[in-house]
């Protein structure tokens, strides 16, 4: 089985133009121009589909499909993983899900708060398909990334933002949700603090396919927020996550990969960011000079340019009180 899945893992890289071990920055405006989505769905696992996302930031091109919108097709039924960044992308990949299968849609899970995850809920609000998300996570869609990405969606994405409206989650959940879809054991996680509030993992344990979200990159760099704690994301990677045992991760940007890779891309950034700002604040220097701190080695990531020195100014506020 092991064999089996490494082998899907390469081939989807393949078929995304990737690679498993080694990011590449990929410009192409529109991989699938016959749909709204950036990209069709590849079979990343026996049953496990995804729809991967631009790497680069939302855009008129992309319609706001830059992340990694997946769903797993059981004997009773299908669980999306992602809402969706708007109602059009949400319905471009139910579509996709009917040339697949003929099992209905019967779960939709946001994997955290921001709009490309939540925003096309209210697509499948429409379908009555129940929406699960942690109850952190949906408090900071309602309050906050929701109404700021549905202002940046109706300004970048012109038609494509027709329909969207900010729906929220239908159930929440605090800790993890067991879920049994016919022979499908679904473990919907949240592992700790990460990248975002309540941000969620789904887990499938009998496969060792982990659809990770946002707390695991490797061909895009990390952002960090305002309020994020990178010490708190490495432990919960460190202690958390890896104890899983994954042998496929979904990340929630980029294509599958393995967990050396995720855990290069987002553990080793972070320490480095960190050492580097910690060296900077210990020889004198102020924030307005941390922004300039040497991440080269991390050039080969997709947003790199957008986010290296916003992330340094935000590790500098972090590390500066601890």
């Amino acid at each position: 089985m092991k064999m089996c899945l490494e082998a899907r893992v390469i081939a989807a890289a393949m078929v995304l133009g990737g690679t498993v071990t080694l990011a590449q920055a990929d410009d192409i405006p529109d991989k699938y121009p016959a749909s709204v989505l950036y990209s069709a769905p590849v079979e990343v696992a026996p049953g496990v589909y995804s729809a991967i996302g631009a790497t680069q930031p939302p855009t008129y091109e992309n319609a706001g499909h830059n992340n990694n919108l997946s769903f797993i097709v059981t004997a009773d039924g299908v669980a999306v993983v992602n809402g969706g960044a708007s109602w059009k992308l949400a319905a471009a990949l139910h579509s996709e899900i009917r040339k697949i299968t003929d099992q209905p849609v019967k779960l939709v899970i946001n994997e955290n708060g921001q709009g490309h995850s939540m925003l096309g809920n209210s697509y499948w609000a429409t379908q009555n398909i129940p929406i699960l998300a942690h109850k952190d996570a949906a408090a900071d869609f309602i309050d906050v990334s929701g109404p700021s990405g549905l202002e940046a969606l109706n300004e970048y994405a012109g038609e494509n933002a027709a329909g969207t409206r900010i729906v929220e989650p239908t159930e929440l959940f605090s800790h993890r949700k067991d879920i049994q879809m016919g022979d499908t054991k679904i473990e919907v996680l949240h592992l700790g603090s990460a990248h975002s509030p309540g941000d969620t993992q789904v887990w499938l344990p009998d496969s060792k396919v982990l659809i990770a979200g946002d707390i695991a990159f490797s061909e895009r760099m990390p952002p960090i927020f305002e309020g994020t704690c990178t010490l708190c994301w490495i432990e919960t990677f460190e202690t958390k996550l890896q104890l899983l045992g994954a042998e496929i991760v979904v990340p929630g940007h980029g294509a599958p990969t393995d967990l050396a890779t995720v855990r290069h891309g987002t553990v080793d950034y972070l320490k480095d960011l960190r050492a580097k700002i910690s060296e900077h604040i210990e020889s004198g220097g102020d924030l307005s000079q941390a922004y300039y701190v040497d991440q080269s080695q991390w050039a080969y990531m997709d947003t790199f340019e957008e986010l290296a020195a916003k992330n340094a100014g935000m590790v500098f506020s972090e590390v500066e009180f601890e």
